[in-house]
Order: C-alpha cells, then sequence, then structure tokens
C-alpha cells in the first residue's frame, strides 16, 4: 500500500504543544512536511503608503520560526520555509513529494480563508482545524452564527453555562519522517533568511524603555520563550495584581504580557488559561486572577465575531447600517505616525511603538481614539499602522478593537472617545511616561 504524504501548513500556530491540527497530520500521515510560507503579500505597500509588516514583526517572527525548526529537528523533522504565495508554493510542493492532503490551523480572517479557498480551487484536498480559540465553537452554549451582540451577554452566557475548555494536549515526542528526497524539496522557491536580527535601534534603548524587549532571550519569539514566560509569571504573585496593574504604561511586569506569544501561536491559550488555574489552586482565586480569565474571553469573543459577520467586519462601514464614509487628514495620520501631533501622552505612545513595536493596551485606546475623534483620520488607516508595527498583531481582536473605538463594531455606544487629558492626569500623573519618550509634559 502506498505511503500517505501530508503537509503540515504552519499558520499562526508556530508551536509543537496544544496544536490539534499538528496533532491530526501526524495521525494522517506516514510521511509529514511541515512548511511555513513567507508570503511577499506581507511585505507590501499598503494604501496608507507603508509596508503591511514592519521591522519588528518580521524580527520576532524569525525567532520563533528559528525555535520551532529547533524543535522539530530535535524530533528527526524540520521546517521547510518558503518565500511566495501560498497556493502556488503549496501547489507545487504536493506536486514535487506526491502528498494528496495538506492540513493547518483555521483562521476566520477573509484573506486566510481566501487563501485555503484558492488552495481548495486549485483542486487540493485541505483538512483546517479550528483552534486558536481558548473555547471550542462548538461547546458555546449557543451557535457561533447567534453570538450574542456585546461582550458582556457573551461572557455571562459563557459562564452560566459553566464552559470549561479542554486541557492542553503536550507535543509530540516523535512525528512521522520526512518524504525521502525531502533535501530537493522547496529548492525553487528560497526562503528569507532564518534569523532576522531586531532593528538596531532596539538595543540602544534602556530595560525602563521597553515593556515587550523582544530583542532579548526572555522576550524573542517562540515555544521556548513563550512557555518560560508562562511558568515566571505564574511563579510569582503577578496575576493576584493583576487587574490592579493592567492600566501601568511603564515595564514588563505591568501586564501578563502573553499577547506576542498567543498572536505567533507560540503558546496557546489552553495553556495560559491550565496555568492560570493551577496558579488559583495553590496560591487561591481572585479579582486580578479572574481578570486574566476575562481577557481570554475577549480574545475568543473577536475571534467568534468572524465566525458570526466575516467579511462585513472589513467594511467601511462595519456592522453599522448606516455610517457616514470616514474622514481622512494625511498629513494628521503622518504626524500620528510619527508621534507629532503635539498631545504628548499621545506622541509618547506613538514613538514607543515604533520604536519597540509594542504599546499597553490603555495608550492602545487612547491613540486609537486620537486619530479617529480628535483628528479626523479614517480608523482603517490606524488598523493598518497597528498590523505593521505590532508584535502582538492578531488579525481578529486588531479589527474587532478598532471597529469598536470607531462605533462601527458591537459597543452599544457607538464609538468611544477617551480624554487624552483626563488619562494623562490618572495614568500618567508625574509625566514620568511622557518625558521617557521625549514629551514636554507642560507646566
Amino acid at each position: 500500500m502506498a505511503l500517505r504524504t501530508v503537509i503540515f501548513w504552519f499558520r499562526n500556530d508556530l508551536r509543537l504543544a496544544d496544536n490539534l491540527a499538528l496533532r491530526e497530520a501526524c495521525a494522517q500521515a506516514d510521511r509529514l512536511l511541515p512548511v511555513f510560507v513567507h508570503d511577499p503579500g506581507d511585505d507590501q505597500s499598503t494604501p496608507w503608503g507603508f509596508v503591511r509588516r514592519g521591522p519588528h514583526r518580521r524580527a520576532f517572527q524569525a525567532t520563533a520560526l528559528a525555535a520551532l525548526d529547533e524543535a522539530l529537528r530535535a524530533r528527526g523533522s524540520r521546517l521547510l520555509q518558503c518565500a511566495g504565495a501560498p497556493a502556488e508554493v503549496l501547489v507545487e510542493l504536493v506536486r514535487q513529494i506526491g502528498a494528496d492532503t495538506i492540513v493547518c490551523e483555521d483562521i476566520p480572517a477573509p484573506e486566510e480563508q481566501a487563501a485555503v479557498d484558492a488552495l481548495r480551487a486549485a483542486g487540493l484536498r485541505v483538512r483546517t482545524v479550528w483552534q486558536s480559540s481558548l473555547l471550542d465553537p462548538a461547546a458555546l452554549p449557543f451557535d457561533p452564527s447567534r453570538l450574542p451582540p456585546v461582550f458582556t451577554a457573551f461572557r455571562q452566557a459563557v459562564e452560566a453555562a459553566g464552559c470549561v475548555p479542554a486541557d492542553p494536549l503536550p507535543a509530540p515526542v516523535v512525528l512521522p519522517p520526512l518524504p525521502s528526497g525531502d533535501e530537493e524539496v522547496g529548492k525553487g522557491a528560497a526562503a528569507p533568511g532564518a534569523h532576522r536580527p531586531a532593528p538596531s535601534g532596539c538595543s540602544g534603548l534602556s530595560a525602563a524603555q521597553a515593556s515587550f524587549p523582544y530583542w532579548t532571550p526572555a522576550f524573542e519569539g517562540g515555544e521556548p520563550a513563550a512557555q518560560a514566560h508562562l511558568q515566571g509569571y505564574f511563579a510569582g504573585d503577578f496575576a493576584h495584581r493583576y487587574k490592579a496593574t493592567r492600566n501601568g504604561l511603564i515595564g514588563t511586569d505591568f501586564s501578563s504580557k502573553f499577547s506576542p506569544w498567543l498572536a505567533q501561536g507560540a503558546l496557546s491559550p489552553r495553556s495560559v488559561y491550565a496555568a492560570l488555574r493551577a496558579f488559583e489552586a495553590r496560591r487561591g482565586a481572585s479579582e486580578g486572577s479572574y481578570w486574566l480569565w476575562f481577557e481570554l474571553l475577549w480574545r475568543d469573543y473577536f475571534r467568534f465575531l468572524h465566525l458570526q459577520h466575516g467579511r462585513r467586519l472589513y467594511r467601511v462601514r462595519g456592522l453599522a447600517e448606516r455610517a457616514v464614509a470616514p474622514a481622512h487628514d494625511a498629513a494628521a495620520f503622518a504626524r500620528w505616525c510619527r508621534g507629532e501631533t503635539g498631545q504628548p501622552l499621545v506622541d509618547a505612545g506613538m514613538r514607543e511603538l515604533a520604536a519597540t513595536g509594542y504599546l499597553s493596551n490603555r495608550l492602545r485606546q487612547l491613540v486609537a481614539s486620537y486619530l479617529v475623534n480628535d483628528l479626523g483620520c479614517d480608523w482603517r488607516a490606524g488598523a493598518a499602522w497597528f498590523e505593521a508595527q505590532l508584535v502582538d498583531y492578531d488579525v481578529c481582536s486588531n479589527q474587532g478593537n478598532w471597529l469598536y473605538i470607531a462605533g462601527r463594531g458591537t459597543d452599544p455606544r457607538g464609538g468611544r472617545r477617551f480624554n487624552p487629558d483626563k488619562q494623562a492626569q490618572e495614568h500618567d500623573p508625574d509625566g514620568v511616561y511622557r518625558r521617557l519618550w521625549g514629551c514636554d509634559v507642560g507646566a
């Protein structure tokens, strides 16, 4: 009987532990080829005049891919990295090795769905596996098509039903062998360098300036760093203090910092939840530890919102029945990107984002509100800038949050405006953060 050869296409799941799609691929395969495709579309220019993926995201991803390749090699396999449109690269790989199936994770955003559709249209058999949320959509107390229209109702329904995620799966000890002659596979599609250094300016930043210094070993991309951070976070008392500190602006400890690894899939939400529950079993539950569950549910909500609405979330008006076409001031937008609006707290946040690829959640909301409500710019330009800059860029959360601020999502209040002066008084009363990024605090 012929051996069954399967391609496993890594997407936003750059890990071996708790990877349901990888488990399924291994169960199907006599021979398995792990692949990551660098889509040149990620480096093309946006309508707003900058590339879709900036140097911070590229560098952080490169360390994750290097770690993934090392983990695969320890199990007798390797990661094949190819550059090109997925539909072209994977079709050619299927031809070269005679694979009969591609297995990958299911991502509910339109472009990611279109990539899978293109493979199927080319005649390939593609099996997608849902695995990016904490809760399985099939385990919800309602069909995803009937998702409650606001987050609070969603959370209350989930908690009333006692929904609990399944335990995370361990990493496979062994993997199916590579196809014979795999050294020749993929030679026609050269990949980028295996390891891209962080932008040169990062190394000059002080420890106080970087809330997520991804260019240091403890915060680099990939599963080993993610697991070490997860264990370290719950070894201390950070979870109990989380709600009180989560709106901080400076340092590595005011929030959990799980989001960059969750975004690249080096860490699964079920692994975070399991570590949280183990912490509560040892140290007791608290309002702070509950708020971590609360944040994981927000992340799920934006994913399920994509299952429910799909491309509607990417319309100019979003989910609004009627909405005025957003105005856009290109010059004001450019000043916002550079951190030169003249509003000190906004400028400090934008400078941190450009310098480090990270920004606290509190400031993300403030700078987004300022762009839309004070500068009168198109919310889609802001969403695109975040996509380019953030090391924890997540397509579902980014779109959901920008729609929320712009009043085109599910917020019943029709958008949010944050008063920058009030935010400065509450969260940077002594001006420490603003001065840290070279912004005038005033008299």
